[in-house]
């Protein structure tokens, strides 16, 4: 398999290291407009073949796209920052041109590849690439609220004392501020949370409550550091890996409703089955009636977003 790496900042550079020292592909393509950066990222990469046991897998720095040729799978990383003053919607304007020309130079050499935008505001990006290029909207993933899906994981584990990955739930709506966590879907070793720390002798977990936390978790971060990068790159390498191995893992991914809870022309992170083919069905969950309510205001919100990057840019919605 050849993966393609668009971007070698903090979270492309990030995501290269999970695939060589975890994956298993033939062919790794880093493209940086930077192509000093570039390089220098690969040759460092490549002293690490000689300690690791892992695939010696090809790796390719570059800034020409035509590197990408037979790409099976290609991350878009790159775009503006965030500056200090600016608001998110104007980070979506440049960003929305950014990523959709990226997009139609890999559809040039690449038009089979399945897209995993990483770019903020992740799924307005993506929403503009389905909409502006000829990639089947199945074949083009945000990366959605895995991330946030992941933190939310690890702050109940954390409250009840148990390994992240035996806590179930979800993230769902837009990574972002347009997200809401359903109390329907959260489990804890298998059995409904608030049934679990009752038994446990443990605060029940408040939904709402929960959801600030996992969006402070991220704020926390970037005031630190800038940016988030680990996080962010290991969600990225979990739907890599369900893709590459054909996993049809169910994940929080956001990608473009075709009728799914009556919801057209949006993107939405909703729990995905992931495999060979991308997103290949959303799931259908029966949600509360009060869940459906928040549902439907998130989308309403998106939809306003969309229609302003839209009549600011002239990109087709």
């Amino acid at each position: 398999m050849k993966i393609g790496v668009i971007g070698a900042g903090a979270v492309g550079v990030g995501i290269c290291n999970y695939l060589l020292t975890i994956g298993s592909i033939s062919e790794l393509v880093l493209l940086d407009q930077n192509l000093e950066r570039a390089e220098g990222e690969v040759f460092d990469f490549r002293h690490t073949s000689a300690l690791t046991f892992s695939k010696n897998t090809h790796i390719v720095p570059t800034d020409d796209y035509l590197s990408l040729i037979g790409a099976d799978i290609v991350v878009i990383t790159a775009g503006a920052q965030i500056k200090q003053g600016q608001t998110r919607m104007d980070l979506a304007e440049i960003n929305a041109k950014i990523g959709l020309d990226i997009a139609k130079n890999v559809e040039r050499v690449a038009p089979k590849a399945t897209l995993i935008v990483v770019t903020n505001p992740c799924d307005l990006v993506a929403h503009f690439i389905v909409k502006n290029t000829d990639f089947p909207a199945s074949r083009v993933i945000s990366s959605g609220c895995v991330i946030d899906t992941a933190r939310l994981m690890t702050i109940v584990a954390n409250r009840v004392n148990l390994d992240p990955k035996n806590v179930f739930g979800y993230v769902l709506g837009e990574h972002g501020a347009n997200c809401f966590t359903p109390k329907s879907l959260i489990s804890i070793a298998g059995q409904p949370a608030d049934y679990f720390c009752d038994t446990h002798n443990l605060d029940r977990i408040d939904a709402d409550e929960l959801l600030e936390s996992v969006k402070q978790a991220g704020y926390e971060i970037f005031k630190r550091k800038q940016n988030t990068t680990h996080g962010i790159a290991a969600s990225v390498f979990r739907i890599i890996q369900a893709i590459m191995i054909d996993e049809r893992s169910v994940l929080p991914v956001a990608t473009m409703m075709e009728g799914q809870y009556g919801f057209n022309n949006v993107m939405l992170s909703m729990p995905t089955i992931v495999g060979k083919n991308g997103a290949e069905s959303v799931l259908i969950h029966p949600f509360t009636e009060a869940e459906l309510g928040e549902l439907n205001q998130i989308v309403e919100k998106i939809a306003e977003d969309v229609k302003a990057v839209a009549q600011a840019t002239g990109l087709k919605a």
